[in-house]
C-alpha cells in the first residue's frame, strides 16, 4: 500500500523573541563558527527585517536582512538541517526579496562561501551575480576563507 503523506502546513512569518532559542539552536547545529543568541537577539532590537519559515509551529529556517541607504543586505539564511532539500531555502530568499522589493531598494547583496554550492546554486537561480571577493573575510577550520560578494538589481 502506498500511502501519502501530506507536507505539513508552512509559513514565512516575522521572527519574535520566542523564536530565539530555535533559532539559534538550528544556527549552531549548521555552522562550524555559528552567530550568538545575542547576535540575533541584536538584529532582532535594531529593526532588522528578522523572518522565520514555520513548518507546522516549529521553525524550520530563519533569515535576516538589513535595509539602509536604498541597499538591502542579507545578513543570515539558513534552514534547519533536517528540513533541507524540500525548497525551503528558497521560500526564505523569495519573501526577503519580498521585503526588499517593498522597502524599495534597488540592489539587494549579500556573502557566501565559495564552498557553499548549494547556495551558490540557489543565488544564481535567483539572480544574483558576483560582483566582488572579500579575503579572508569567513572564519574556517584551519584558517580562514574568502566570501563571494552577490548582488541582483531589483525592479522598481
Amino acid at each position: 500500500m502506498n500511502t501519502l503523506m501530506a507536507e505539513p502546513p508552512v509559513e514565512v512569518r516575522r521572527m519574535t523573541h520566542e523564536d530565539l532559542a530555535l533559532v539559534s539552536d538550528i544556527e549552531r547545529r549548521s555552522y562550524d563558527f555559528p552567530w550568538s543568541h545575542g547576535v540575533f537577539r541584536d538584529c532582532l532590537l535594531a529593526g532588522y527585517q528578522c523572518c522565520v519559515l514555520d513548518r507546522d509551529g516549529r521553525v524550520a529556517g530563519y533569515a535576516i536582512l538589513s535595509v539602509a541607504a536604498g541597499e538591502a543586505h542579507i545578513l543570515n539564511l539558513c534552514v534547519d538541517p533536517a528540513h533541507r532539500a524540500r525548497g525551503y531555502g528558497e521560500m526564505l530568499l523569495d519573501a526577503v526579496l519580498g521585503a526588499a522589493r517593498d522597502a524599495e531598494v534597488s540592489e539587494i547583496f549579500l556573502e557566501v562561501r565559495p564552498s557553499n554550492e548549494t547556495a551558490l546554486k540557489l543565488y544564481r537561480k535567483k539572480g544574483f551575480f558576483q560582483v566582488a571577493r572579500r579575503p579572508a573575510y569567513y572564519q574556517a577550520p584551519g584558517g580562514r576563507e574568502d566570501a563571494a560578494v552577490l548582488a541582483k538589481k531589483l525592479d522598481a
